[in-house]
């Protein structure tokens, strides 16, 4: 579960990008005017650079995921662990309805994993060192069944979607703002001047990280349905020990930075609105919820 925050931060990277491309191709002198701004033009322009970035994001997610973490597809399994490790996620991949996804160990001594890819039949589960180390075969299996569902559910799909989304409005009201600093408080009567660029990469990174917190609170409704699909393809109680075990190494993430919020163990940020998990109690009263069948 790596997946948001690097999504976040590759398509931050690709806007950036694609921004200083329309710059330079002079898209966005192209949509200005002695008269306005073109704004069916700039919406157009936007939804096709913005879905554009988001999609370019998701098809690189694995390759990315697999270079940051130093993740080691298990090409032929060298001992009965990773052998174990192919069995589970083959079992629970054929259950789910899904392709067979890669399986990689990376090497770092926190507890964690993640799953990402562009489709459901093309993805990449991968686990710690840390967590094979520390979690029981049940609670590790419980932790693969919450990779495979969200693999199965689209997770990944389904919040580029929402990127898309974010990222045509972020383009679009970004250039609004810039167009109205040139045009109106700096007077600036024809085409772009430096006060357009310099308000709109200022807009576009206010507006980002506006969406970036929309992008997590999709997100963290996502774990909860991941978590009660491990807890079907891999036991209720399995899902909630290895939650607690989360719990009993929370803080100890050895990921990147940049992909800290894709683990299982995730819960971390400088705030909850930037949380891509919600808190591990949070979780674990759900699936208890969900078994004495309090709604």
């Amino acid at each position: 579960m790596k997946r948001i925050f690097l999504l976040i931060v590759t398509n931050f990277a690709i806007l950036a990008v694609l921004s200083v491309t329309m710059q330079l191709l002079g898209i966005d002198q192209a949509l200005t005017n002695e008269t306005g701004l073109n704004l069916q033009g700039l919406l157009v322009f936007a939804a096709v650079f913005g879905f554009g970035g988001a999609f370019i994001s998701l098809l690189i997610s694995k390759w990315m995921a697999k270079m940051s973490t130093g993740a080691k597809v298990i090409e032929v399994p060298a001992n009965q662990t990773e052998r174990w490790l192919v069995d589970t996620v083959r079992r629970q991949a054929e259950r789910a309805g899904i392709g067979m996804p890669e399986v990689a160990i990376y090497d770092a001594p926190d507890v964690n994993a993640f799953a990402t890819g562009w489709n459901r039949n093309s993805a990449l589960v991968a686990v710690s060192t840390g967590l094979l180390n520390n979690m029981s075969q049940d609670e590790a299996e419980a932790v693969l069944g919450h990779e495979v569902s969200h693999v199965a559910n689209g997770d990944m799909v389904t919040l580029t979607l929402v990127q898309g989304v974010l990222n045509t409005f972020v383009l679009f009201l970004s250039r609004v703002v810039g167009f109205f600093v040139d045009r109106v408080l700096l007077k600036n009567e024809r085409g772009t001047g430096p006060g357009f660029f310099i308000a709109t990469m200022v807009a576009q990174l206010v507006l980002g990280v506006l969406a970036s917190m929309v992008v997590a609170w999709f997100s963290r409704q996502r774990e909860y349905r991941a978590d009660a699909g491990g807890a079907e393809l891999a036991g209720r109680q399995k899902m909630i020990a290895a939650l607690e075990r989360l719990k009993m190494n929370h803080g100890q993430s050895a990921l990147p930075a940049q992909m800290s919020a894709f683990g299982i163990s995730g819960g971390g940020g400088l705030a909850q609105l930037f949380m891509s998990h919600p808190p591990l109690d949070d979780r674990i009263a759900a699936l208890r919820a969900a078994q004495s069948g309090v709604q």
